[in-house]
C-alpha cells in the first residue's frame, strides 16, 4: 500500500498505466474516490462484421446493463463508430495488438456472434468463464452451446432458412440464453453535428422529410428497385407535399446526382459515417432495402419502409416503426445476387404500393 493507498485495479475506470475518468475531471484517487465501480462481472462481445450488423447487435449492451449492473463490456469490432461510448468500456479493432490484449484478460462471459474463422478461433482462444455463440474447434465453425445450433443450421440450409420465423434480435437474445424484451437499438450519434444539417428543416418548410436510400450496398444487386421507380416516386411525394432527399454513399453518387437532373430533387453529397447519420437524423421517414440505412434508422428511433425480396422478411425487427413491402409476385433468388427471372422481380413491386406505405407511417 503505498501514501495514496491501495489501488482500486477492480474498478470499471480503470485505465492501466493512465489516469481515470474520476481523477481527471476531480482529481480523485482511490483511496477516497466517491466514484468507485468494482467490476462483478467482465464481458466480452465479438462482432467484427460489417456498420449494419454491429448497430443490429447494441440491443444486447441494453440487457447486459440490466442484468449486470456492475459489469464491464469490451467490444471489438471492424466499426467502432457506431458504438454508443456511454455503454462500452473497451472498443478493440481487430488487430494484431487488441487480440494480444483481449487475451491477457479472464472474462465470465464472452460472445461471438460472427461466422468468421477468426471470430470462432478468437472466442475458443478467450479465456472465459461461459461462451456464447460460435467457436471453432476441429477444423470447423461450432455451437459453443446448444442455443446456437438454431442460428448456426438457419445459416448453411437455404431451405430450413426460409421456414425460420424468429427475428434477429431474438437469434442473438437465444445464443444468449437471454429472451428479448424489446430492447431497443444503440447507435453513436452526435448532436452537435446534426445541427450542421438544421437547413434541411427550413428547406422543407414545414413538409414531412423522406429519406430515399436509393442504393442497397455492392453485395446484394438483385435488391436495387428500377431508376424509372425512383423518379416517378420522388415526383409523386412532391406533388403531394412531402420534401424528399435522396441518400446514399459513394457508390450511389452518380445516380443520386441523376435522381436530381430528373426530379430537382434534394441530395445533399456523400460523407464520413458520423455526418451522414447526422444527416439522416433529421428525416420524418426513412425508405431504404435492407441495408446498413436500415440499422442507422432504426438506432435513430425513425419510421421506416423497408424493401425486401431476397431475405426472409421474419428476420427483421421494426419495432412497430415500419413496414415491409414485397414484390407481389415473390422472388425466386432467396440470397442470391443474380436474378433467375427473365422480369426483375423487384420491377413488380409498384410506386404506387410504396407511397402508399410512406403516406401512412409520414402522416402517423
Amino acid at each position: 500500500m503505498s501514501e495514496y493507498g491501495s489501488i482500486k485495479y477492480d474498478c470499471r475506470f480503470f485505465r492501466g498505466g493512465i489516469p481515470c475518468k474520476p481523477n481527471k475531471t476531480s482529481n480523485q484517487v482511490c483511496s477516497t474516490c466517491t466514484e468507485y465501480a468494482p467490476i462483478q462481472t467482465r464481458i466480452l462481445i465479438i462482432k467484427l462484421g460489417a456498420i449494419g450488423d454491429v448497430i443490429r447487435t447494441t440491443p444486447l449492451l441494453t440487457r447486459f446493463r440490466k442484468e449486470y449492473p456492475n459489469c464491464h463490456i469490451s467490444w471489438i469490432t471492424q466499426s467502432p463508430a457506431v458504438l454508443p461510448k456511454d455503454l462500452v468500456d473497451e472498443i478493440y479493432t481487430p488487430d494484431f495488438l487488441s487480440i494480444y490484449k483481449i487475451k491477457q484478460y479472464k472474462y465470465d462471459i464472452a460472445i461471438n456472434l460472427d461466422k468468421e474463422v477468426e471470430a470462432c478461433a478468437l472466442l475458443a482462444e478467450v479465456e472465459s468463464e461461459r461462451k456464447f455463440g460460435f467457436t471453432w474447434k476441429n477444423n470447423h465453425i461450432e455451437a459453443a452451446t446448444p442455443a446456437a445450433e438454431h442460428k448456426l443450421v438457419t445459416g448453411l440450409f437455404d431451405n430450413i432458412s426460409k421456414t425460420n420465423t424468429k427475428n434477429y434480435l431474438e437469434e442473438i437474445f437465444e445464443i444468449c440464453h437471454l429472451d428479448f424484451q424489446g430492447e431497443p437499438y444503440k447507435l453513436n450519434y452526435n448532436q452537435n453535428l446534426a445541427k450542421k444539417w438544421n437547413s434541411i428543416r427550413e428547406e422543407a418548410n414545414g413538409k414531412k422529410i423522406i429519406g430515399l436510400n436509393t442504393g442497397c450496398g455492392v453485395r446484394w444487386q438483385t435488391r436495387l428497385w428500377p431508376q424509372e421507380n425512383w423518379i416517378e416516386l420522388i415526383k409523386q411525394l412532391q406533388n403531394d407535399g412531402y420534401y424528399p432527399i435522396v441518400l446514399g454513399g459513394k457508390d450511389e453518387d452518380d445516380v443520386n446526382s441523376y435522381y436530381v437532373q430528373a426530379t430537382g430533387c434534394f441530395y445533399p453529397g456523400h460523407f464520413q459515417l458520423d455526418e451522414f447519420i447526422a444527416l439522416v437524423s433529421h428525416c420524418d421517414v426513412i425508405v431504404t432495402a435492407v441495408s446498413m440505412m436500415m440499422h442507422i434508422a432504426l438506432g435513430l428511433n425513425k419510421k421506416m419502409v423497408l424493401f425486401n425480396n431476397i431475405f426472409n422478411k421474419y428476420e427483421f425487427e421494426l419495432y412497430g416503426q415500419g413496414s415491409i413491402i414485397e414484390p407481389s409476385t415473390g422472388c425466386d433468388c432467396y440470397y442470391g445476387n443474380t436474378c433467375s427471372r427473365e422480369k426483375h422481380c423487384m420491377k413488380d413491386l409498384s410506386v404506387a404500393q410504396v407511397f402508399n406505405e410512406i403516406k401512412k407511417w409520414a402522416d402517423a
